[in-house]
């Protein structure tokens, strides 16, 4: 998804307003955009919590700013100055966090975003999770706030249609219940129900943004005295399953089964490749498959 967002960000970005911030990586991906933007395109070197005051005091200037990383380094390193310099004020900053969840393979747990999505929750910034390529322009066209974007890898099957862009959106229909997919293992997930018949499978959602209110009605008659399946790249707590979990008990709907698949971390200890830490937590297309046909009745 990097070398999309780039493109993105130079079709729909470039303009005076507009800074592009990186903390020395991007090889690869952002030399165009370093081209298109000039000196509006800044190489901050390997310092991200200067990176993030530098993003701040250019929003407080009036403009609206791209702090790019890989995802821990974006987040993480600098989380006191996300929160003093950025949330606190309300700056339109949009920290772009490349290679969520196990993307960065056998790189190991220090390159790896598990916690991301809840860290930057908690702070109240917003979430985008892109399920697809195709989902980043609709998502940089407001940037107001502060904005956390976690980039993976689109892996929805070849041939397909993909609706257009909704926080929430019904990728795949079917009868037994729904399964709500955070941002590119919808993509996963489509691959592994693609050939299961409807009334085998459950209807699947790719969701793109932590914001329980943007939840269909539609989704939530699919579940009603059924089963609800969440899937997420990212550790159990303060992922989409705990915040779903919520919403589901405030709105009192009654659902006969939750089944929660999520990032495990390292049960063998070992380090690999993304596919191997998914398959390990059962968040590969194998794994999901297996385990929506397990449950058949």
């Amino acid at each position: 998804m990097r070398k999309v967002f780039a493109k993105i960000v130079i079709s729909q970005c470039n303009q005076e307003n507009y800074f592009f911030l990186t903390g020395d990586v991007g090889f690869m991906a952002l030399e165009e955009v370093r081209t298109a933007f000039g000196n509006r395109f800044i190489n901050t070197g390997v310092a991200e919590q200067n990176m993030i005051g530098v993003a701040a005091g250019l929003a407080r200037d009036g403009f609206k700013v791209f702090v790019y990383s890989i995802a821990p380094f974006c987040y993480a390193r600098p989380f006191e100055q996300i929160r003093n310099d950025i949330c606190l004020a309300n700056l339109p900053v949009c920290l772009v966090g490349n290679g969520g969840g196990y993307a960065y393979g056998c790189m190991g747990p220090t390159h790896h975003a598990l916690e991301d999505c809840a860290v930057m929750n908690a702070l109240g910034v917003r979430i985008l999770v892109p399920a697809f390529d195709k989902d980043i322009p609709a998502m940089l066209t407001e940037l107001t706030s502060p904005t956390y974007l976690r980039l993976g890898y689109d892996a929805h099957p070849t041939g397909v249609i993909i609706p257009l862009y909704a926080p929430w959106r019904q990728i795949l229909y079917g009868e037994r219940g729904a399964i709500a997919a955070l941002g590119p293992l919808a993509g996963v997930v489509w691959q592994a129900l693609l050939d299961v018949s409807i009334s085998d499978r459950p209807s699947v959602w790719a969701v793109t943004e932590f914001n329980n209110n943007a939840i269909p009605k539609e989704f939530w008659k699919q579940i009603v005295a059924k089963e609800l399946f969440v899937i997420e790249e990212h550790v159990a707590a303060g992922g989409l399953g705990m915040h779903l979990a919520l919403s589901i008990a405030y709105a009192g709907i009654r659902i006969s089964g939750f089944i929660h698949r999520y990032a495990i971390g390292y049960p063998t200890g070992r380090f690999g490749s993304q596919e191997f830490h998914r398959a390990e937590c059962g968040l590969d297309v194998d794994g999901i498959r297996s385990m929506v046909l397990g449950r058949k009745r």
